[in-house]
């Protein structure tokens, strides 16, 4: 089989891996107290050029997004998301659950303008509804586009024009920043965001993400909801041994930049052969149209996802290549098609 479901279907990148089998015995301190995580958080800071900055250890992006979230709003506040965002969509209702709103905007490339967000602060404005205080964005977004440096810069000017916090999800972060559409760099992100996360999970790590909190407003207490939430992870030690190489020497933007070229040679030789797409293909995930005949033939031979049936007699259905995907992958597909 072809695998092109998703882009955590595997391990660890070897270096990552042998880190871990390197450090196997050695023993730490427990909850991110260690020396791995401190070492790794005097990466961090270097790498985004704030030495300020608070680093926290997540085993995986919803639990990131929960915990953000519950801590950076009051319990009368909102966070304002794109209609497909994975905290409106593939969360199980996390960030609802916790008993804030989530005022998802429509959006027809997975991004939101900085006009929408205007918009709804505008909407509610009196004190029976909720206040929005945080826009999440995910870069590159979940339908693959990428938020470029400029369109950032824009939602940080109206974040700020109305006392807004700015979350950016980064579970495929390294796609985005391989990406030449993008044009931010690891310091960028902690210029521009109160806070992020440098995803792991999706970028070649076993698991793992690493939560960055810039805003002093928001540092306070963090570790204390990430205790109640379940989040405060006891072998902490393992996601610092693992982050140590793959921040290493821009490893982890040749691992985008490999699942991101692939992809994108894939769309160019489907193109090619006049199939269309639903979004602009920009990262490692594409999201080809397809008739179901042919969505049936495949399946056979190729994992891949169903997104949208558009009832035509064609299914939207998505690719998503990884750092372990290969050439010989996208040519395989290339014959079946």
């Amino acid at each position: 089989m072809i695998f092109l479901k998703n882009d955590y279907g595997l391990g660890a990148h070897p270096k990552i891996l042998q880190a871990l089998v390197d450090h196997n015995m050695t023993l730490s301190n427990s909850y991110c107290n260690d020396t791995f995580c401190q070492d790794t958080t005097a990466q961090v800071r270097e790498l985004i050029q704030c030495p300020t900055a608070d680093v926290f250890y997540f085993s995986g992006g919803t639990q990131t997004n929960k915990v953000c979230l519950s801590a950076f709003l009051r319990p009368y506040e909102a966070v304002i998301a794109a209609e497909s965002s994975h905290i409106g969509v593939h969360e199980t209702g996390a960030i609802e659950a916790t008993g804030h709103k989530c005022i998802l905007v429509p959006s027809a490339d997975g991004k939101i303008l900085p006009e929408q967000v205007d918009h709804v602060v505008a909407f509610h404005n009196f004190d029976q509804m909720v206040l929005p205080k945080v826009v999440y964005i995910s870069n590159t977004t979940e339908v693959g586009t990428i938020y470029s440096k400029a369109e950032i810069q824009a939602l940080r000017a109206c974040c700020d024009k109305h006392g807004l916090y700015l979350y950016i999800d980064g579970a495929r972060m390294a796609m985005a920043m391989a990406s030449a559409d993008c044009g931010m760099t690891f310091a960028d992100y902690a210029a521009l965001a109160d806070a992020f996360y440098i995803g792991g999970t999706k970028c070649g790590a076993l698991f793992g993400e690493l939560l960055v909190i810039v805003n002093d407003a928001l540092k306070p207490n963090f570790r204390y909801v990430m205790r109640q939430n379940g989040a405060l992870f006891a072998k902490g030690m393992l996601i610092g041994m693992q982050f140590g190489p793959l921040l290493k020497d821009g490893l982890y933007e040749q691992l985008g930049k490999h699942a991101n070229t692939l992809a994108l040679d894939l769309a160019s030789r489907m193109a090619a052969k006049g199939f269309k797409f639903h979004y602009q293909p920009q990262s490692n995930q594409i999201f080809p149209i397809v008739t179901k005949e042919l969505a049936d033939k495949l399946a056979e031979k190729v994992m891949y996802e169903v997104t949208f049936d558009n009832g035509d007699g064609t299914l939207t259905v998505r690719f998503v290549t990884s750092w372990a995907s290969t050439q010989e992958d996208i040519d395989g597909l290339v014959a079946l098609l």
